[in-house]
């Protein structure tokens, strides 16, 4: 999943990313007004309708695109069924009250700028060794770059959430190397 970088819409550069081969696309544009943010999301709808599409933090544009709300931390709960639901996941802890999301962002992995201490590759591994087969799409965000992607490989992670790879290089060239590291 190719996750936003904050730096407005710029549509050249989504489209880049959007028609790149990644499954997935979070919109995490806190700047942008809920007008603006709904045309971000209909836009990426006509341009990649084969990419599931998910906006940060806010129910009524997720509401009104028909896609997927990722809540951050400090989100109040949420009604099931209302929307996709995707969650962070920052400690083992916080796993009861959000493995009913449809996805969480185990995050931060290795190290991330601002992002608090990481999870690493042993940590990761030991917490999903220990959950049911069945639950929500978990993926592994924060320092995640495909020289790493390899080490990540488990039967219970889904994939990949990464932010620089996709805008600061080749989005194509990501998606192959993190294809090529599965």
């Amino acid at each position: 999943m190719a996750i936003t970088p904050g730096r407005g819409f710029e549509a050249p550069a989504w489209r880049v990313v959007l028609t790149s081969g990644i499954d997935a696309f979070l919109i995490r544009e806190k700047e942008l007004s809920a007008r603006r943010l709904l045309e971000a999301a209909r836009w990426c709808q006509d341009t990649a309708p084969s990419v599931t599409l998910w906006v940060a933090g806010r129910l009524d544009v997720a509401f009104a695109a028909g896609c997927g709300l990722h809540a951050p931390e400090a989100h109040p709960d949420l009604e099931p069924g209302l929307v996709p639901l995707s969650r962070p996941l920052h400690s083992e802890d916080q796993w009861l009250a959000r493995q009913m999301a449809d996805q969480l962002l185990i995050s931060p992995v290795f190290a991330s700028p601002g992002k608090g201490e990481p999870w690493g590759v042993e940590r990761l591994h030991r917490f999903l060794d220990g959950l049911p087969e069945a639950g929500p799409r978990l993926l592994a965000l924060g320092g995640v770059d495909p020289t790493r992607a390899q080490a990540l490989r488990h039967p219970r992670l889904a994939g990949l959430a990464a932010i620089r790879p996709f805008w600061e290089g080749d989005p194509r060239r990501s998606v192959a190397d993190f294809r090529a590291a599965e």
